[in-house]
């Protein structure tokens, strides 16, 4: 942190005021660079307490004023974080700008703790985040330069080369990034201006992380030699947010809102477009990036024919399956307990452990109390129409059932042991039974109903 308190009154020296007017001027200049804002009910400026959003949360305080709002993420990761806290209050308390902070626990995921600190983030931001505000953030050029470095050494195509966008949608409103065309040194430079106060975070000199490791050993040495790479490396981001642009308007015709995604609609893309149509529908669904090695693996699913045993993929915290044809999103229900026996009749919704709901409508009760159990395997059902009993895999197997959600899928018996219902699918028995009664027992599932 520097010396100097947040409301400092020193006055800058002639010379050195002269010298920062530009990056106060550039700085406010950019915080007022989309005429948008107005529309926006207010702007959630995301405050760490750094240098970057300490120079946006003051600037955007100074142009926009009680439209003004930050939120502090406290991650728990270093033992100073409390007191980072802190600071960030004092801080706000003097702008008079209304501060919230979250606590968020980082649960580490296959892409190493930086994505697993970033994700936290992001969605405590999109939690907070309210009805058509703009989460503000304070990202600049030279993170740009760097956020372009490192898609290249993961050999990424346009949309990662593409780096951070200066707006999108996020959330309940929109995420913008108003400094991104500045380099750091005019942040500095409006710190020292304004008297600024901001915390240094230790963890920014260890290079353990591969971002610290470009931003202290190897920009600077590129810098050397071309004392523009950092412009260089924003304005080849800059290009490949266009070449995006002309690539996505040949993504239109391709549905990437259906569940499960059929793999034939894969293969009908051409073969340079199948990669952008699959990252399309599982950014749609909000599946974490898709790195190459994913894209791989879809490539030799797509060469093998259906079939009914199914094919993992995992990254990143998240589990894609292929069975039969179709490529199925994350499961959120899971299977019944083996051990579940619960006595039924019907009166009232029954929730079941994994979130599922069985409700009887159009008649007040089951003619006898029922058992709900977990499905063990071998079982058998007496369909209408259908001439003997029939095992439920072979049943599912017809309709279509994966096999992972077969277990999560609950059975009703009567007394005597004969199967009434499985989920959705009911015995001849337990149809005719509804029929002259006019009901329904429907299986919900709140996670899609």
């Amino acid at each position: 942190m520097t010396a100097t308190s947040a409301c400092a009154a020193t006055v800058p020296t002639p010379d050195r005021f002269a010298m920062n007017v530009p990056a106060t001027d550039a700085v406010l200049r950019a915080v007022a660079s989309e005429p948008n804002t107005t529309s926006a009910p207010s702007l959630l400026v995301g405050y760490s307490g750094g240098l970057d959003s300490t120079v946006l949360l003051h600037a955007l305080a100074k142009a926009q004023g009680g439209r003004v709002r930050a939120i502090h993420i406290h991650h728990g990761l270093h033992p100073h974080a409390d007191a980072w806290a802190t600071h960030c209050r004092q801080i706000c308390d003097a702008l008079g700008v209304s501060l919230v902070t979250v606590k968020v626990d980082v649960v580490d995921i296959d892409a190493g703790p930086e994505a697993a600190a970033r994700a936290a983030r992001h969605a405590a931001f999109e939690t907070h985040l309210r009805e058509g505000e703009w989460l503000t953030l304070a990202h600049h050029r030279d993170d740009q330069a760097e956020t372009f470095l490192l898609r290249a050494l993961r050999g990424s195509g346009p949309d990662g080369l593409s780096a951070m966008r200066p707006w999108r949608r996020f959330g309940a409103g929109c995420l913008w990034r108003p400094l991104l065309g500045l380099p750091r040194d005019t942040l500095m430079a409006y710190a020292e201006a304004n008297e600024l106060a901001w915390i240094e975070d230790p963890s920014n000199t260890s290079s353990v992380f591969d971002r610290n490791y470009l931003r202290n050993n190897v920009m600077p040495m590129l810098q050397k030699r071309w004392p523009q790479v950092d412009a260089a490396f924003a304005r080849a981001a800059l290009l490949q947010q266009q070449a995006r642009v002309v690539l996505q308007a040949n993504d239109d015709d391709f549905d990437v809102t259906t569940s499960p995604l059929q793999l034939e609609s894969l293969r009908a893309l051409p073969p340079m477009q199948r990669a952008r149509g699959f990252r399309a529908w599982a950014s749609h669904h909000a599946l974490p990036p898709v790195p190459t090695r994913v894209v791989e693996w879809l490539e030799t699913e797509l060469a093998k024919p259906p079939r009914d045993g199914a094919s993992e993929c995992h990254w990143a915290g998240t589990l894609l399956r292929r069975w039969r044809d179709a490529l199925y999103l994350p499961d959120p229900i899971t299977p019944l307990p083996m051990d579940l026996d619960i006595e039924w009749d019907g009166r009232d919704e029954l929730a079941l452990p994994n979130g599922l709901v069985w409700q009887l409508s159009g008649t007040p009760a089951l003619q006898t109390p029922t058992r709900v159990r977990a499905r063990l395997g071998g079982e058998r059902i007496e369909l209408a129409k259908r001439q003997h009993r029939h095992l439920l895999k072979h049943l599912w197997q017809e309709q279509g059932v994966p096999p992972w959600r077969r277990n999560a899928i609950p059975l009703m018996f009567r007394a005597d042991g004969v199967l009434l219902a499985a989920g959705d699918l009911h015995s001849a028995l337990l149809d005719a039974w509804l029929d002259a009664n006019h009901g329904t027992l429907t299986l919900i599932n709140p996670a899609r109903d």
